[in-house]
């Protein structure tokens, strides 16, 4: 896969505006995504790219002021299940980092996710569409469990917005699901 494909994965969901965003990518590594979200921001917002890999990130930071000089950008290197922004996010980009957590520890970060977005935030989610993993994907997430993980951790309206080819697990998908506009009312 080459930027543009990363582009038309995430395309869908990220939508345009003249108001600038706060996108959080979560578990950015070397920055395939961090690249696609500015572009599709077009240089109004603000981008917080997050890793423990320190190194990854640097070369994150390099990339973008290649190719995106004027983007704004920050690079934060921290655990992206502890993570917390200064403010709710607008949308969160989580590229190929889900499947590293276990079944319990996705729930769990679909929680904090749901956290740190505003009412009405986006989630954009890019995952392998299998069932089983390999020692590089140890716990895939199909577009079917995607759609009943996301639901019973609070977000609504997910859809999915795009699949490619891959030579690792043959499919790689990206789906959006959204932050509720507002908590549901006690009973």
């Amino acid at each position: 896969m080459n930027h543009n494909d990363h582009v038309a994965l995430l395309r869908d969901g990220v939508s345009q505006t003249a108001m600038p965003q706060r996108w959080a990518d979560l578990g950015a590594g070397g920055g395939a995504f961090t690249l696609a979200l500015a572009e599709l921001l077009g240089g109004t917002g603000e981008i917080v790219a997050v890793d423990r890999d320190h190194a990854a990130l640097r070369d994150n930071a390099r990339a973008m002021h290649a190719r995106f000089p004027d983007a704004a950008a920050r690079y934060e290197t921290a655990d992206m299940t502890r993570w917390l922004p200064d403010a709710p996010l607008d949308g969160v980009v989580m590229a190929n980092a889900l499947h590293f957590l276990r079944e319990r520890e996705q729930g769990a970060m679909l929680d904090h996710i749901r956290g740190i977005l505003r009412p009405g935030g986006r989630l954009l989610l890019v995952e392998y569409n299998a069932e089983r993993g390999n020692v590089w994907v140890p716990h895939p997430l199909t577009y079917g469990g995607w759609e009943r993980l996301a639901a019973r951790h609070g977000f609504v309206g997910t859809c999915l917005l795009a699949r490619r080819p891959s030579r690792f697990l043959h499919e790689i998908y990206a789906a959006s699901s959204d932050a509720p506009e507002q908590l549901p009312a006690s009973a």
